[in-house]
């Protein structure tokens, strides 16, 4: 059997199992869009989506978050931004845009054991801060970092 027909076994398999799944009611929709928090992605105000991630808008600094992302973004379409802590007891980490009109961007829940240490790109229409928030243990830590978007290498 030649690669192009072991191809098109795998991809009718595939079509087949997808048809099967969504017929036994397996794969709806609904059941994945029920955790959206649709609250928190539709805040105006860093404070209400904090709120709505974290339970409460106050946070308290921290040096043991680390966020990686470039100083400036030619294109802020595609922002490559990464959060990493050392804390233990981590189970959320929220990633928010300071200048967007919904200022959240990434919501990562973690299972206990898991390394603290996310990766994503996010959009931003201008020039200002990336904010992460990480809850541990309960409470509320954050760190930012600022970001200057340029357009078309003009400035932002």
């Amino acid at each position: 059997m030649s690669l192009n027909q072991k191809r098109r076994v795998f991809l009718k398999g595939s079509l087949a199992a997808g048809t099967l799944g969504a017929a036994a009611g397996l794969l709806t929709p609904g059941a994945v869009l029920a955790a959206w928090n649709k609250n928190a992605f539709t805040s105006k105000h860093i404070d209400e989506a904090i709120a709505s991630v974290g339970g409460n808008p106050v946070t308290t600094p921290s040096k043991d978050i680390t966020i990686k992302a470039p100083d400036i973004a030619e294109n802020g379409a595609v922002v490559p931004v990464s959060v990493a802590t050392s804390m233990d007891g981590v189970d959320t980490i929220a990633l928010l845009v300071e200048k967007n009109a919904s200022p959240l961007a990434a919501v990562f829940h973690l299972q206990e054991g898991t390394l603290p240490d996310v990766s994503t790109r996010v959009k931003m229409g201008k020039t200002g801060d990336v904010i992460a928030v990480v809850k541990a243990n309960g409470k509320l830590f954050s760190a930012r970092k600022g970001v200057k978007v340029t357009i078309g290498g003009c400035g932002g």
